[in-house]
């Protein structure tokens, strides 16, 4: 019988090279694979999106968001990702479907995502630009501020979109995109970012 063994691998292992990219001299956006995380999608039965969110507020001490925005936890970001839903993003399997589980049971159908997603972080001078030719949504500071998020697209591809909290006085995005559609986005994402030069990087902490 064969040995068989299973490595976690980011779906962006193949196409993801560190290093710089682009223009030349200070690079005007960051892009980093971040790895290792956890990641479940939350979503109230029918009839039972009060006690969804009773079971969150119980849960995390902050209620989950109802509207586009991401709010954080002590160990855990909590992301809108449609009505009467949201995902659950952690480090250190605090929070995996396994613990969440008995939490809504009766409320909520839990949904893992951890290995269905990648999660890049976006950030520098230029990521707003950069973010602009491929998004619709109005990415202004005052529009976009620090924890908006949205469930949206860029180039034809379904992502959810939020805004962490400034590094350096500049803005920090999360993108999360299925794995199957990830290696697509993330040339498209290398050729609008390539004319402001590119840091390329991985880490595990999320933003």
């Amino acid at each position: 019988m064969a040995d068989f063994s299973w490595e976690v691998r980011s779906p962006l292992d193949r196409a993801l090279v560190a290093g710089s990219y682009g223009a030349q001299g200070d690079a005007g956006v960051s892009l980093t694979d971040i790895h290792n995380f956890d990641l479940v999608q939350v979503m109230a039965r029918r009839g039972k999106a009060g006690e969804m969110a009773k079971a969150a507020q119980a849960r995390f001490g902050i209620a989950a968001p109802e509207t586009p925005k991401a709010v954080d936890t002590a160990d855990a970001t909590l992301i809108w990702s449609g009505p009467d839903q949201f995902l659950v993003l952690s480090k250190g399997g605090k929070h995996t479907i396994e613990a969440l589980a008995p939490v809504f049971v009766g409320s909520a159908s839990l949904s893992e995502q951890s290995h269905a997603r990648a999660l890049i972080g976006i950030s520098g001078e230029k990521a707003r630009a950069m973010l602009a030719k491929l998004s619709s949504i109005d990415l202004h500071p005052d529009v976009f501020g620090v924890g908006a998020a949205a469930a949206t697209s860029m180039d034809h591809t379904s992502v959810t979109l939020w805004r962490g909290g400034d590094h350096d006085d500049q803005a920090v995005f999360n993108l999360l995109v299925f794995a199957t559609f990830a290696e697509s986005l993330w040339h498209t994402i290398l050729d609008s970012a390539a004319e402001y030069g590119v840091t390329i990087g991985h880490s595990e902490d999320v933003a």
